[in-house]
């Protein structure tokens, strides 16, 4: 009896060892998990946060708006900065930065001392998204511009017209910017994008910018674009030409150049609402033949009007049903001129290249809505450009026709490789119906 009571005792003793050291073992497990926690805590306090190049850690930072009223002096002021020094911060660096220039709605970053006072040590002004301005007062006064990290992501995109590329490319996430790109960039010469069918399709390679790795910047450029249009393929890359002044268009796969000498439309992101037309009746002059030898782009106020192409302004005036307009004379046979407008922005005898802002959609002059008229001569004689074999751009030179072709190889491999998305159409036709059964 004795020998079993023993035998008892010892194995309950040993069960409450395995227990007592399964406990400990777990206390030790979530110990050493909670001392991870903490270190990792104690890493991400310590981490230090760098912007316009300073640890601002070491700093108050405030960050605000430039708002109606603002100066440059106020809001130092208002920071603890005197006027006798804001005076000297301005002398000093009035070379690199005129501070009368803060616009109202751009951002700005003060960095304070971490003291009672808070007092400012360094004012930095973001004129756009990309650029910055720093003027450090710590010590001794210095300033200067500069940029934040830039980042460029290569993307690819597909679709299948539906009704047109812009609705084609929202519904997908994709950045309106392309479709422009496409239709008056790339292929404005080559394809009508007003009149896509449906059933077209297309496939690019692209490049979108973000700034700091996260804000999004838009579409950058189309490196390649591949459009099928009434069942006609049309290649374009994108190629420099010239690496010293910087040259860049797109040419097709047999290296011709899909630009021409003019630009197809004065205005961006516009439509044509009134076509160059001899027959042209109006009901406000009683259905009588009002020839119409323009072009008409209808556009909001303001828009800017660019030079179709090189030339020399020979007149910028206002003068009657015209209103206010500028007229261009591109070499012996053509000239252009654009009508309507709010305000123009060159004078007679200065030279403009092709994509200059010559001025802004207004509604000087006879007319019913903004937008402006673009004129086209040929000869001395108004016609339609759109029906006119214009002149072609520069093309490739020989020298550079090989490399071209070796260097777009690999490209349109790629771009032969992408498979179409279909249109949301498409993806609902191809979906097999749910049959359900009833119960009997």
């Amino acid at each position: 009896m004795d020998r079993i009571r023993k035998r008892k005792v010892g194995h309950r003793y040993l069960m409450a060892l395995i227990a007592f050291a399964t406990l400990y073992q777990g206390c030790k497990e979530d110990n050493e998990r909670t001392e991870a926690i903490q270190t990792e805590k104690t890493v991400e306090e310590v981490k230090e946060t760098l912007e316009f190049g300073f640890r601002l850690d070491d700093y108050l930072v405030k960050r605000d708006t430039v708002r109606k009223g603002d100066s440059f002096g106020e809001i130092l002021e208002r920071n603890n900065v005197g006027y006798p020094k804001i005076f000297h911060i301005a002398e000093k660096t009035k070379d690199t930065f005129d501070i009368r220039r803060l616009q109202v709605g751009k951002p700005y970053t003060l960095l304070c001392a971490k003291d009672s006072l808070e007092t400012a040590q360094c004012f930095i002004y973001q004129p756009n998204l990309e650029d910055y301005v720093v003027i450090d007062f710590q010590d001794t006064i210095q300033a200067y511009t500069d940029k934040k990290p830039i980042k460029y992501v290569e993307k690819t995109a597909t679709g299948v017209i539906n009704s047109n590329i812009s609705e084609t490319l929202e519904e997908q996430g994709l950045s309106p910017r392309l479709a422009y790109k496409m239709a008056d960039e790339i292929f404005a010469w080559t394809i009508d994008f007003r009149r896509l069918q449906k059933g077209d399709r297309f496939k690019v390679i692209y490049t979108d910018k973000y700034i700091d790795d996260s804000i999004y910047a838009g579409v950058h450029d189309v490196k390649a674009a591949y459009f099928e249009h009434n069942s006609e393929p049309f290649y374009a890359f994108r190629y420099k030409t010239d690496t010293i002044k910087g040259i860049v268009d797109y040419f097709n796969e047999e290296a011709k150049n899909l630009r021409r000498a003019f630009l197809k439309a004065p205005v961006q992101f516009s439509r044509i609402s009134s076509r160059y037309n001899l027959k042209r009746r109006i009901a406000y002059y009683g259905y009588k033949i009002r020839p119409h030898k323009g072009t008409d782009f209808a556009a909001p106020i303001g828009t800017p009007i660019m030079a179709t192409a090189n030339g020399t302004v020979t007149e910028s005036t206002q003068r009657g049903g015209n209103g206010k307009y500028v007229k261009i004379r591109h070499n012996a046979t053509y000239e252009t001129q654009y009508l309507h407008m709010s305000r123009r922005n060159v004078k007679v005898g200065q030279f403009v290249k092709q994509g200059d802002i010559i001025g802004y959609v207004g509604m000087t002059g006879n007319t019913g809505g903004p937008h402006v008229c673009y004129r086209f001569w040929k000869n001395g004689r108004q016609v339609d450009p759109f029906k006119e074999k214009l002149p072609e751009a520069k093309p490739i030179s020989d020298s550079l026709k090989v490399k071209y072709l070796d260097y777009i190889a690999p490209i349109k491999y790629e771009l032969d490789n992408l498979y179409f998305k279909p249109n949301i159409d498409e993806e609902q036709s191809n979906k097999q119906p749910v049959i359900t059964q009833a119960n009997s």
